[in-house]
């Protein structure tokens, strides 16, 4: 599909004054969703569960949640921002029954409506506004009066204005600032699950704990490996993100720039890419989602185990020692 790109004149927030919206769940993105567009003007009602941390959070800033029947009632837009692993089932319980025609269902990504987990009526509205960025920072670049780049997509437009309230809402979260991008359910879906697995996560992290075991193996120093192949991902990382490869090559030395170009494709070569082939159909396929669905309603022990797994591992507790010599470092030990 052609590149369309949104801005502030493209979105008018207006499309949401006077109506009420419903932002269901207080995490990671809906308390920067629920701030930015009370700040933006439109009336916002939060649905979280009483007693959490984030039903807290909530009333700080100035909200008072209630359950999530109160909160859709008579809402033009309902934005959903749980985990993609509860969605479903907190829609057939607290959700869909409260429905009704030609209100807005809006999502943060397209997992559970692309894979079909979550099947709304024909009468409503399907929409999604994916920020590209965490939430701390679609609230923190907001205030400073920027925004975070989005992503929209229309999966079903009921009422004909489906589009606009979608544009209206990530005009309100600051997205219509920086750059609203078109795209469809499949394609955010599908993207984000490979870039999550392949690169930004799964790709990274096995990379870096394969180089830091390959170096302790050979005999040298843990708190060594450690620097070379974790400490400074962030250096040449802040690099690319100011300016792609070639600013990075441009700032590193001819010696790392030379051992770049020889030896990284001798690391992901043509067999690496075929894996990531092989991994782009399970997500497509739909495996992937089946897989994870699966194994959290079976209680998540397997995901779990991998995850102590790694937990203690040596290159964890090397670097939580070296970052504590490292006071200029904002520290976050899980």
């Amino acid at each position: 599909m052609a590149l369309t790109i949104y801005y502030e004149k493209d979105a008018p927030i207006e499309v949401l004054h006077g109506k009420k919206v419903a932002v269901i769940g207080y995490g990671s993105q809906g308390h920067a969703h629920s701030q930015n567009l009370n700040d933006s003007g439109v009336e916002i009602a939060i649905a979280e569960l009483e007693g959490t941390d984030n039903f807290k959070l909530a009333v700080e800033h100035g909200f008072v949640p209630s359950d999530i029947k109160t909160a859709m009632d008579g809402a033009s837009l309902i934005i959903v921002t749980l985990p993609d692993e509860i969605q479903a089932k907190v829609y057939e319980s607290q959700i869909a029954p409260n429905l009704v025609a030609e209100q807005t269902l809006g999502f943060c990504h397209g997992f559970n409506i692309h894979f079909k987990y979550i099947v709304p009526p024909k009468d409503v509205n399907v929409v999604m506004i994916a920020p590209k960025g965490p939430g701390h920072l679609v609230r923190s670049e907001f205030v400073k009066g920027g925004g975070v780049p989005c992503l929209v997509a229309v999966e079903q437009d009921a009422t004909g204005e489906a589009k606009q309230i979608a544009l209206a809402w990530a005009n309100g979260i600051g997205g219509a600032r920086a750059g609203i991008i078109e795209t469809t359910y499949k394609e955010e879906t599908e993207t984000d699950l490979f870039g999550e697995q392949v690169v930004l996560c799964g790709g990274l992290t096995a990379l870096i704990k394969a180089g830091f075991e390959t170096l302790v193996e050979a005999g040298y120093q843990p708190e060594i490996a450690y620097f070379e192949c974790m400490h400074e991902v962030k250096l040449i990382v802040d690099l690319m993100y100011q300016g792609g490869m070639n600013y990075m090559r441009y700032s590193v030395s001819n010696t790392a720039e030379y051992g770049d170009l020889t030896r990284g494709p001798r690391i992901v070569n043509d067999q690496t890419k075929a894996e990531m082939k092989k991994i782009l159909s399970e997500i497509k396929s739909g495996q992937f989602a089946k897989e994870w669905v699966d194994e959290y309603r079976s209680g998540a022990k397997n995901f779990k185990a991998l995850y102590e797994k790694d937990h203690d591992c040596q290159l964890e507790t090397v670097g939580k020692k070296l970052r504590k010599m490292m006071m200029w470092i904002d520290s976050k030990e899980a």
